[in-house]
């Protein structure tokens, strides 16, 4: 069943949002509202799968709609900075959010949850009558792009339990709250949130999916879609890009019938990340890509191997690749099936933004 969960609470204006009216010949998603995520144009609207993705808008009045069909991931809509209501696997149509102080506010829709296996439409804002839709608010200067599995996606943050259903894991995933999102945030950045959870480097969790890993979808904005390939935009040059994958290749014991020993898998590792960052220096030359490791209680090879990668490719004359490793001190791991909690999260973004204040960008 289809649910719609809104809390609204009265908007607080925001001062200098003194944006013109969008021309009435524009009604499309992209002229309204501006995202850094990986989206499609589908006629006037947008396409999108990955968690974490955001649209940010300007209008005048009381009330603002949301034109969304989604029937498979969960989204909040914030304005002035504020959460005011929580979309629930929305149906298609316009979600209107009402009650709020005459003026202008900002407004941004973001995608809390993933759902790989469906794809994601949004139509744009909608303004109530006598309100208008205000020209989009512009890029920002920094940007950062996250990849990963489900720590980089927030995975259950926040959840009260380890113990978690499938449909919880849905309702308390929130990439918006992710360390990655957090810490971009703070430091006034645009964000891409290119996570998905279980997918390793070229083993994904427990030897799920063989045949398939974290790779096999990267170059896609609809990840559901066979063969799917994202247009970049020009206008998307990340200064700096998070890698996190290795994980789920790693943390669980080869089974019986994988192709895989312990020295065959480590040997595919290091060759197939060698090979992505070579992919990620050709589409971003100037950018700092930072290989990141955490810690696991059952093994260190994860982090010790991407050490070493990052170490050979500095060694091959690219200082650009730096590591980054983030220890479990003070951690609780309270999300769902022993994920990062949303305080988890909070302080892994701090960590984050402590080693990103070393690097020249």
């Amino acid at each position: 069943m289809r649910r719609y969960v809104a809390v609204l609470v009265a908007g607080v204006l925001t001062a200098g949002l003194m944006a013109a009216p969008v021309s009435a010949g524009c009604r499309r998603a992209s002229c309204q509202s501006h995202t850094a995520g990986r989206v499609e144009a589908d006629g006037g609207a947008l396409r999108f799968s990955w968690p974490g993705v955001y649209f940010e808008g300007r209008f005048r009045g009381t009330a603002v709609g949301v034109v969304l069909d989604d029937p498979a991931a969960d989204y909040d809509v914030q304005v002035d900075g504020a959460t005011v209501a929580t979309l629930v696997t929305p149906a298609a149509g316009t979600h209107w959010i009402r009650g709020l102080a005459p003026g202008r506010h900002g407004v941004r829709l973001v995608k809390r949850s993933e759902s790989p296996w469906a794809t994601s439409t949004f139509g744009g804002f909608v303004a109530a009558p006598g309100g208008a839709i205000l020209e989009r608010p512009a890029a920002r200067h920094r940007q950062i792009e996250f990849i990963g599995d489900s720590y980089t996606a927030g995975y259950g943050n926040l959840s009260t339990t380890r113990d978690c259903t499938g449909d919880a894991v849905n309702r308390t995933t929130n990439a918006d709250q992710s360390f990655g999102a957090l810490a971009a945030r703070r430091l006034g950045a645009d964000y891409q949130v290119n996570a998905f959870s279980g997918r390793g480097m070229v083993r994904n969790y427990n030897g799920g999916e063989p045949g398939t890993d974290y790779r096999t979808y990267y170059d896609r904005a609809l990840l559901a879609v066979d063969g799917d390939l994202w247009s970049k935009p020009r206008s998307w040059r990340p200064q700096v890009v998070v890698v996190g994958l290795g994980i789920n290749d790693f943390s669980t014991a080869i089974n019986p019938g994988e192709p895989w020993t312990p020295e065959s898998l480590l040997s595919a590792y290091r060759e197939a990340y060698h090979g992505f960052l070579d992919k990620l220096r050709a589409r971003y030359p100037a950018a700092t890509i930072v290989v990141s490791a955490t810690y696991m209680s059952n093994t260190t090879v994860y982090a010790q191997t991407a050490e070493r990668i990052v170490r050979e490719r500095n060694s091959a004359g690219d200082r650009r690749v730096r590591f980054w490793y983030y220890g479990n001190e003070g951690l609780d791991y309270q999300g769902c099936h022993w994920h990062p909690s949303l305080r988890d999260h909070q302080l892994i973004a701090g960590r984050l933004l402590d080693y990103l204040t070393t690097l020249r960008w």
